[in-house]
């Protein structure tokens, strides 16, 4: 099993994924291991680049730069600028501008001295709050307002929550320098080559043990145990202590006892003085300990042995460590790997650039050889297991799929936690998948292991907290409701309560007399989400999003009135044009009743007025539909009046 810790066997620096894909040297991001400059080509990203959809209109378009071709906007309102005291010497400012009260869009900023370091760069992708959004971002109008005192961005991991605001937000904090382990680091190259107009990334690697130090500041790195290898966590050195960021994190154990690999990873934190600890969240509300993947690694070779068919394999693109161990598992079986879902191909191709994993020769084939093999030698690896519509496995399920369709006799393992909201789609792909014919083995209900979590339940938490000891603790990464129970974990763990601070995004935390005391400031740096729409970067004011809601639940009404402007009179009858609101065919009586309300509200505005003011009509015309529409269907559908002179 490949171990999120391990060290790949050392690779040159840059390589080239394919060469035909490398970007010219001068465009190139570039990486710097050990003093040398080396230009890094990479090959085309899967992950989605801003979408080419047209942004809605907002004010106060603030700057303008060329995307391949097109214009991309940067349109945050002017806001007033922060203004937070300077820290005393040997202070420490924390303030999470994401990723707490929520779950994605990871970001912290860390000050100490004059300098500010960031620590991950993520988006999270839209919720039904945001329609039309395509991610949304940390607020970093404080690190924007302080660009020339950013000097590092560190990152743990290459999930998209951890990396994906990076060709966002990195131009507009003055491109500092990356830190981060070299998957990460080839995942950020790869992303970059989506935004050939953006300037190239310095990307540091650092390995476990390595130190990195930055005007007089020292950082400290170590190995953490997550679903993507190369996965770290963060030391800052201060005179009174450790900062500790080990990101998202879960232990690595058998039946509850840590492995020895995992206590000799931690047991540095008990012969030093660990000041404050920052801490995932996310599963804190699971009693004990989650399933190692080890125990994964083992369900997967029992059904690899045993299932007499195909056998499909629906999971997350991002589970690089499950996605090398079936594949290894495949080849000692003699079986042959299908691999299914663009963005699956791409993490896989990094993993290989990165050293950490290259497939045998004749491993990985195309679905137009897989019948040359007889079905039990075929091991099909697909995204989609979430019920994504065009996904690779749901395009299987449906016959929508070019090449690949699920049969009878086949095995499809449904390898990946449900996400909250997906619960209706992943019901439809296993009806889907049933009526194909197939076998399906889900996690939850499976008698073998095929899913893990990758953060740590309750009892792991625990466990870091009794080595590291903190004086100080913060919880990240989860909603409000999970800070606070990790907070009472904490307190549990042996932390006084005022040394424990709830944070809200934007919040500004200090630790400040000589290390002695932690403080939560009054005063926040601004944490209103700014979102990816489109072209366009920044606020998405909110009368845009509410039309968005609206038009999705309600639809839209649009009338047409020709109006005489000499005399004010309704020129024929009204035409009414309806969308997602109700079939017009079916509904004449209450399309005919609107058109007479329209023609009384305009000839009634009118009588005696010259010259006509269009405005102020249009405004009745909409009042008087909108409240008659409501009365008659109890549904508000934004209605669009479209008045015309003749």
């Amino acid at each position: 099993m490949a171990d999120s810790k391990s060290n790949p066997k050392k690779h040159p620096a840059v390589r080239v994924l394919r060469e035909e894909f490398a970007l010219p040297a001068e465009r190139q991001p570039v990486v710097r291991r050990r003093g040398a400059r080396v230009p890094a080509a990479a090959a085309r990203t899967a992950l989605p680049r801003a979408s080419h959809r047209r942004a809605a209109r907002a004010p106060k378009q603030r700057t303008t730069r060329k995307a391949s071709g097109r214009q991309v906007v940067s349109r945050t309102p002017q806001r007033p600028k922060i203004t937070l005291p300077p820290l005393a010497p040997g202070d420490v400012r924390i303030i999470p501008l994401g990723g707490v009260e929520e779950i994605g869009r990871n970001m912290t900023a860390i000050e100490y001295g004059e300098n500010i370091y960031a620590i991950d760069c993520g988006f999270m992708f839209s919720e039904e709050e945001t329609p039309g959004i395509d991610y949304i971002l940390p607020n970093t109008q404080y690190l924007e307002e302080n660009a020339h005192r950013v000097k590092a961005l560190f990152v743990t991991h290459g999930h998209l929550d951890h990396i994906g605001g990076i060709p966002y937000i990195l131009p507009r904090i003055g491109n500092p320098p990356i830190y981060t382990r070299r998957l990460t680091g080839v995942m950020i190259q790869k992303r970059q080559t989506e935004f050939p107009h953006l300037s190239p990334l310095t990307i540091h690697e650092v390995e476990t043990n390595d130190r990195v130090t930055i005007d007089g500041h020292t950082f400290r790195f170590f190995g953490v145990t997550h679903t993507i290898p190369d996965s770290m966590g963060i030391i800052l050195e201060t005179p009174h202590g450790n900062i500790v960021v080990p990101g998202d994190y879960k232990l690595a154990h058998d039946g509850g006892v840590p492995t020895p690999e995992e206590e000799a990873s931690y047991a540095f934190f008990e012969q030093e003085r660990n000041l404050f600890l920052m801490l995932d969240s996310t599963n804190v509300e699971q009693p004990g300990f989650s399933t190692p993947e080890h125990l994964v690694e083992e369900g997967f070779r029992h059904i690899i042995e045993t299932t007499p068919g195909r056998l499909i394999v629906g999971t997350f693109a991002s589970q690089i460590t499950r996605l090398i161990t079936i594949m290894r598992i495949a080849h000692e079986h003699k079986k042959k790997v299908v691999i299914e879902g663009r963005s699956m191909k791409t993490n896989l191709e990094v993993a290989e650039a990165a050293g950490l994993f290259t497939p045998p020769k004749g491993l990985i084939i195309t679905p137009q050889e897989m019948d040359r093999y007889p079905k039990n030698r075929i091991v099909v690896l697909a995204t989609g297991a979430q019920g994504e519509e065009f996904a690779a496995l749901m395009r299987m399920a449906n016959k929508t799929h070019k090449t690949l369709r699920i049969e009878p006799g086949d095995t499809v393992v449904l390898s990946a936690s449900i996400i909250p909201g997906n619960e209706r789609s992943v019901e439809k792909l296993k009806d889907n998948i049933a009526k194909a014919g197939a076998r399906i083995v889900h996690y939850r209900t499976s008698e073998v292991y095929v899913h893990s979590t990758g953060h740590g339940n309750r009892e792991e938490l625990a466990w870091l907290h009794r080595k590291v000891k903190p004086k100080f603790f913060m919880p990240i990464h989860g909603n409000y409701y999970r800070l606070k129970l990790h907070a009472e974990l904490a307190e549990e763990s042996g932390i006084p309560p005022n040394n424990i601070v709830v944070p809200e995004n934007g919040g500004v935390i200090e630790i400040t007399e000589g290390g002695s005391k932690i403080v939560k400031r009054k005063e926040k740096v601004p944490s209103f989400i700014r979102m990816v729409d489109g072209f366009a970067i920044g606020d998405v004011q909110e009368v845009v999003l509410r039309d968005r809601q609206t038009l999705a639940k309600e639809g839209m009404f649009v009338v047409v009135a020709l109006i005489e402007a000499d005399t004010g009179r309704v020129r024929r009858s009204p035409d009414i044009i309806s969308r997602g609101f109700v079939y017009l065919r079916e509904s004449q009586d209450l399309l005919s009743q609107t058109r007479h309300i329209v023609k009384e509200t305009i000839e009634s505005a009118t009588r005696g007025v010259r010259p006509i003011d269009f405005e102020p009509i249009k405004a009745k015309v909409a009042d008087a539909v909108e409240r008659h529409l409501f009365q008659q269907t109890g549904k508000q559908p934004i209605v669009i009046p479209v008045l015309i002179a003749v």
